[in-house]
């Protein structure tokens, strides 16, 4: 069985970066996107990362342009948008699919692992500190109303 930390996946700047860094830390792992009626998450997103943080709390952001085109911009242009707009500094990683034949490996695992395919923006997957999953949480589930199942299991 293939843990979250097999994965290697490239940060927003194109660097590889390996999920074993994140070994011992609650992940919340997003697709996002900039151009999104849901794209204010951003908000309760950054609010959570800043409240558990140095409880070993981690989010990963992961931009996909597949629902809607409501991420067009470069690499350069999210991360100048996220940090501009949303203040986020959480890790940011490379544009990519999140479904389909060239879904990114690491999210043809959390769909597995969930149960169920992304239906668009927003959708959160929540990883315990051993890089097991733990639970998916669509699209309509503002950050703030996971709050109570990250704290369970920081």
């Amino acid at each position: 069985m293939t843990s979250i930390y097999d994965f290697s996946v490239k940060d927003i700047d194109h660097q590889e970066i390996s999920l074993e860094k994140f070994k011992g830390k609650t992940l919340l792992i997003v697709n996002v996107a900039s151009r999104c009626g849901f794209t204010p998450q951003y908000t309760g997103l950054q609010n959570l990362y800043e409240k558990y943080k140095d409880k070993g709390f981690e989010i990963l952001a992961f931009p996909c342009n597949q629902f809607g085109s409501q991420e067009k911009g470069t690499n350069d242009e999210i991360k100048e948008f996220c940090s501009s707009e949303y203040n986020v500094s959480f890790t940011l990683f490379d544009k990519i699919e999140v479904i389909g034949n060239n879904a990114s490996p690491l999210f043809k695992k959390l769909t597995q692992d969930a149960g169920r395919e992304i239906q668009w923006n927003f959708t959160k997957y929540l990883i315990n500190k051993d890089g097991d999953f733990v639970r998916g949480f669509g699209t309509q589930k503002k950050p703030e109303e996971i709050e109570e199942h990250i704290i369970k299991i920081l």
